[in-house]
């Protein structure tokens, strides 16, 4: 692990895949685990004291987010500025830059939440879903006419992953 800000909560401190890179200036607090090959960028707050968050493996949170008690599953990107409190992103699921999921919100596998939206409370947004606004609106991706692998493709995890690698002064 590198000079990132660790703090135990209670007798449970985070745990980092050496694979994985976390931001010196990130802060991670209590039950947190940061999978492989998964990068935490600068200003981004985990903070596991009443639940666990877990980062899965090539998943990267984006600068300034803010996760409390979240779990993110394996390939999952969350933009800039976004906060999850007790939310749970699925595997391969876009969460946009400044996106609100609240307490309990779970967003499906491949799903993608515009920039800017707001997911209430218990809010279970279906696989594949393409979700905006405030508060969120669902719309299934396929009458979108959005290409959601053009979409992934353009925010690619294995991209981030090489580009965490590169950083070499944020992360080592």
């Amino acid at each position: 692990m590198v000079d990132s800000r660790t703090y135990e909560f209670e007798g449970a401190s985070p745990s980092i895949h050496e694979e994985a890179r976390v931001s010196r200036d990130a802060t991670l607090v209590g039950d947190v685990t940061v999978e492989a090959d998964a990068s935490v960028w600068p200003g981004v707050v985990l903070r596991g004291d009443i639940d666990p968050v877990r980062i899965g493996r090539e998943t990267h949170v984006g600068d300034n987010a803010t996760l409390h008690a979240a779990t993110l599953e394996d390939q999952v990107m969350v933009g800039h500025g976004a906060v999850l409190n007790e939310a749970t992103v699925e595997t391969g699921a876009l969460v946009g830059f400044n996106t609100t999921l609240n307490t309990d919100a779970t967003v499906g596998t491949s799903s993608i939440v515009a920039a800017g939206t707001v997911v209430p409370d218990e809010y279970a947004i279906p696989p594949e879903s393409f979700v905006r606004g405030v508060p969120a609106e669902i719309t299934p991706l396929e009458e979108t006419g959005i290409d959601p692998e053009a979409i992934f493709e353009d925010f690619s995890s294995g991209e981030y992953t090489d580009l965490a690698k590169r950083h070499t002064d944020l992360f080592e």
